[in-house]
């Protein structure tokens, strides 16, 4: 796999999560310990995607 191609798959990957945190932060019995887990993931991505891009 190419460097470009894991860069796209991280990013594919980070708005998937973006997407879930925005749906679970509208529903009426979201958790908070699991939104603030899949944040913690998507600024782990996001940090990965910078070093990959660089």
């Amino acid at each position: 796999m190419s460097v470009s191609s894991h860069v796209q798959e991280l990013r594919k990957k980070h708005q998937t999560l973006s997407d879930q945190v925005e749906a679970a932060e509208r529903s009426p019995s979201c958790d908070e310990l699991e939104i603030r887990q899949m944040k913690r993931q998507k600024l782990r991505l996001k940090e990965q995607i910078e070093r990959l891009a660089h």
